[in-house]
Parts: C-alpha cells; structure tokens; sequence
C-alpha cells in the first residue's frame, strides 16, 4: 500500500517518491547539534507529483527547477523536522496549484487625480509654514 501527502482534493505527493538526508544544524547549539543528524532535508522531483496540470507543473520547474528542495532545522527533533519539512513541500506545491488571476491595467480617475494633488498642495503649505520667514529688504 502507498501512501501520500495529500496537498488537496485533486493533488497528491507519494511519500516514497520523497528522499531524504539527514545531517547536522548549523551554527551554534553545543554537543546536541553538533553530534545528532536533526537537520532533515527533502528532495521531491516535480514529475513525481500526482494531479498536477501541465501548466502548473512548468510554473514549478520555472520557480525551483527540475525538483523542489526543503531544508528543515528548526528543533532538535528529526521526526518533528521531518514533518515540519513535509507541511512546507505539500506548501510550495499547493501555491502552483492556486490559479492567478492577469492583472487588468488601470488608470487613475480624474478624482483621484485631483484629490492626489490637492492632498500634495496641502502639504506643500504646512511645510512652506515652517520655514524662516525671508525679508527682502
């Protein structure tokens, strides 16, 4: 029986696709870190991804390659790491799975134009108040 990280209802990651390296944290930590191989790493190739559409899985590639990489130190558990790492891949392919919407161009109304330049004058005037008064004599 496989099993799967189920990212929604149409897509899904087969765990065995996933590998998986372990090593030690970086930086300081004293003995603990610098002996336990808690920092877990996770490599999935893109094309081991079910349900994705082939838009989508080029929006992947042209993101983060030929496959996504998760690097994961953040406790000094390995199995909480590991799924820490999981969370964050089913994350970056669920974000292709959202679909973008083209902006629409736009421009300023007559409006906001107007109110864009009253606001400037406005300010203009209570900086122009602060100065020294000139005499010209």
């Amino acid at each position: 029986m496989r099993s799967f990280l189920v990212v929604d209802s149409g897509c899904r990651i087969p765990l065995d696709a996933i590998s998986w390296t372990f090593t030690t944290s970086q930086g300081p930590g004293g003995q603990h870190a610098n002996r336990s191989n808690t920092r877990a790493i996770a490599r999935l190739a893109i094309t081991d991804i079910e349900g994705l559409r082939p838009e989508q899985q080029q929006q992947l590639v042209e993101r983060h390659g030929d496959e996504l990489m998760v690097s994961v130190d953040e406790t000094r558990s390995q199995h909480r790491n590991r799924e820490l790492a999981l969370e964050r891949l089913r994350a970056k392919v669920a974000g292709a799975r959202v679909v973008t919407k083209k902006r629409r161009a736009t421009k300023p109304s007559r409006g906001a134009k107007e109110r864009r330049i009253k606001s400037k004058k406005q300010r203009a005037q209570v900086k122009s108040s602060r100065r020294r008064p000139s005499y010209d004599d």
